[in-house]
């Protein structure tokens, strides 16, 4: 096994439940373990019985389920080593105008967790997936964890609720858990459900289709984009390393921050260099309704959880551009 999947043998002969696992973040985790000798049971709300992963060295089984329903987790949790929790509603704009259901899809299943896991003595080490947006309107950064919480959308307060639960399950229950906070993540993998998530690669799908590509505004506003092997690393990194990490909440990114302006402009001479398409790139006033989360800047600072697990990002925004524009090329 080579260096960049040691840990992996942490997961060898276990038995790990991931939700969301036919999702963007979800299906890609359970590619990497695909490659050693594990159980993977893969919960999904739709009925795809064909898992894909069929031609991999782990067991893989797929249940469909609906994580709203309380009664599911008994049977689910049933000798469960390791959950990737990673179901989620995604979309702030849904979660604003549906606050009811954001908790229901964002919260409820976490605490249903949690109970099932105290009524059954089952002790699953659990990993979650959370937002740097928890931490609300950054106007300063790099951003680690000692930013204070000040989380202003409906999905960033039910994903800030839902850690403070597994704190609970962790430092008062005496289990294991642990949260990796997001930034934007992009790469290849299946489509966003959310119009308003995974918002650079859908300039690079329309990049590719030689649509234009709108910025909003002056598209001066700075993000940490951070590529999904990078992402699959950490998550299956903080798993491995959950005896030192839990309790706690970890920042994770690349550490550069670059303009969306900049961003679009890579994907513009990349697309170029590729296919000889030269895409137009329009700057539109935003939308009235966006939310305004959007109007922040953020670059992550991720040394406390570099300290403790050596991870880092690997991939820099050229290179993981370039590696989407091949891998949606195959697509065309």
């Amino acid at each position: 096994m080579s260096e960049k999947f040691s840990h992996l043998k942490y997961y060898r002969d276990k038995t790990i439940l991931i939700t969301g696992g036919f999702g963007y973040i979800g299906s890609s985790v359970v590619s990497v373990l695909n490659k050693i000798s594990c159980n993977i049971i893969v919960v999904t709300k739709e009925n795809r019985r064909d898992a894909g992963f069929s031609d991999g060295a782990a067991q893989v089984s797929v249940i469909e389920a609906d994580i709203k329903k309380k009664d599911i987790w008994k049977d689910l949790l049933i000798g469960v080593d390791v959950l990737f929790h990673f179901a989620a509603q995604t979309s702030s704009n849904v979660a604003n105008s549906n606050p009811s259901f954001d908790t229901e899809v964002n919260l409820l299943p976490v605490v249903n967790i949690i109970e099932t896991c105290q009524k059954n003595n089952f002790s699953p080490h659990i990993v979650f997936s959370g937002t740097v947006t928890e931490a609300g309107l950054t106007t300063t950064y790099p951003v680690n964890e000692s930013f204070r919480d000040t989380p202003i959308t409906v999905y960033d307060i039910n994903k800030l609720a839902a850690e403070k639960y597994l704190q609970f399950y962790s430092n008062q229950l005496g289990n294991f858990a642990v949260t990796l906070r997001l930034p934007n993540v992009y790469g290849p993998g299946p489509k966003s459900s959310s119009a308003d998530r995974g918002i650079l690669n859908a300039m690079i799908r329309k990049a590719l289709s030689g649509k234009p590509l709108t910025i909003y505004g002056d598209g001066n506003f700075i993000r940490d984009y951070i590529y999904i092997d990078d992402v699959a690393e950490a998550f299956l990194l903080a798993g491995a390393e959950i005896d030192t990490l839990k309790g706690n909440y970890y920042v994770i990114g690349t550490g550069v921050g670059y303009t969306m302006k900049d961003a679009v402009g890579i994907i513009n001479d990349e697309v170029m260099q590729k296919t000889g398409k030269n895409v137009e790139i329009t700057f539109v006033p935003p939308p009235e309704n966006i939310s305004q989360i959007e109007y922040r800047n953020f670059v992550a600072d991720s040394k406390s959880f570099n300290s403790l697990t050596g991870w880092k990002a690997r991939i820099s925004l050229h290179e993981g551009i370039k590696r989407t524009i091949n891998y949606f090329l195959k697509e065309l």
